[in-house]
């Protein structure tokens, strides 16, 4: 009797190891297949929230087939403690595996309404965008300068939503003293600015904010790239460059970044100053001119006079020898990798174009010939208007 109860013991605890794997493996197989969300869609993860009311929710518009296998199969992962706040956004047939992956990555917010603020030299615009998850691509909102008084009403409305994601983008080329008061003018950020950090020390770079962010933690931001960058292009120079430490490589990319926008020009432009130092020539570039005039602090607005050009400043490289004490202004990767690695020319001069770029020249000459064409573009512009 008792063998014939051990026996019956031991097929039900085999039948149930079997059906209990087989569950597994079901359970596997509806955790990592396509999900059944017919169209791509933002999910939204509210901060506090828990994997029971997401689960909820996308069992509500039919993007999961089981919230509890979702769970368990976070769980399973190891992922159930690494849930982040934000507004995600989710592919067409995700899988839960995906979805899990997704909202426990970085927190980095893919979806929803995003207010974009871009510092420029010049002044600051705010872009409203939102996602439009069945295109994958952001549709313009709206569009305005920071400073007007008349802000559009989606902007009023986006910036009270708890779900609003804000990114700030920094041009190539502001200083220190711009970013400042960029982030002093975002009244939904915290914390005060007790000084301004030192030019060139900051990385122009795109970077997400959040409401009640503290202004010095981006700035911490910034500076930890910054340090990276040049650090990165201080190994990767070319040993042949006059440059005797990663501080003269920032201050040369940063003159270099004031002189053109114009991408495809950086290693030429870089090559210039690179064959003056070499020569023994001034570097004479009116950038570092309009610096010693403003600190940064504003825009000139104007061409300089001949006055300024004369004037005694520690930046005023038609008077001084090398490079100026500091940077000028906070240069962007491309730049610093400029300074660092110069195209191999002969070119001593150069001076604009007309066409957003500029001439280069190997001699006096022939520069002179190319300011000529030059001011004549000048000339005619002004008849046209």
């Amino acid at each position: 009797m008792w063998r014939s109860v051990a026996s019956n013991a031991v097929n039900f605890l085999m039948v149930a190891l079997f059906l209990m794997a087989g569950i597994i493996i079901w359970g596997k197989a509806q955790y990592t297949s396509p999900g059944p969300a017919a169209q791509a869609f933002c999910l939204q993860v509210e901060r506090g929230s828990n994997w029971r009311r997401v689960s909820e929710s996308l069992e509500k518009i039919d993007a999961v087939t089981d919230g509890k296998i979702f769970r368990l199969g976070a769980d399973y992962a190891g992922k159930s403690d690494q849930l982040k706040a934000g507004n995600f956004l989710v592919e067409v047939n995700a899988s839960m595996e995906s979805i899990v992956e997704i909202i426990t990555r970085s927190g980095a917010s893919t979806c929803g309404v995003e207010v974009v603020f871009r510092v420029g030299v010049n002044r600051i615009m705010v872009q409203v965008r939102e996602m439009d998850p069945a295109n994958n691509r952001f549709v313009e909102r709206a569009e305005f300068e920071l400073a007007a008084k008349d802000q559009p009403e989606i902007y009023t409305t986006v910036k009270s939503e708890g779900d609003t994601r804000y990114r700030i983008a920094f041009a190539e080329g502001v200083t220190s003293w711009q970013v400042v008061y960029a982030l002093r003018s975002l009244d939904f950020l915290s914390g005060e600015i007790l000084e301004i950090p030192p030019e060139g020390a900051l990385a122009p770079d795109s970077y997400e904010m959040q409401l009640g962010d503290k202004r010095s933690d981006i700035l911490e931001a910034m500076i930890e790239k910054q340090e990276l960058w040049v650090s990165a292009a201080w190994a990767a120079r070319n040993p042949l460059v006059p440059l005797e430490s990663p501080e003269e490589l920032l201050t040369l990319a940063s003159i270099i970044e004031k002189e053109t926008g114009v991408a495809e020009e950086l290693g030429k432009v870089a090559s210039v100053f690179i064959n003056r130092l070499n020569r023994g020539m001034r570097l004479q570039t009116d950038p570092t001119v309009i610096y010693g005039i403003t600190k940064g602090q504003a825009v000139l607005g104007r061409g300089l006079k001949r006055s300024e050009l004369d004037a005694v400043t520690p930046w005023n490289t038609y008077l001084i020898n090398g490079l100026p004490p500091t940077p000028i202004a906070n240069p962007g990767r491309a730049s610093l990798m400029a300074a660092g690695q110069p195209d191999e020319t002969n070119f001593v001069y150069f001076v604009a174009d007309g066409t957003g770029g500029h001439a280069f020249a190997e001699t006096l000459d022939e520069h002179n010939r190319n300011v000529a064409i030059w001011r004549k573009i000048e000339a005619e512009k002004t008849i046209d208007n």
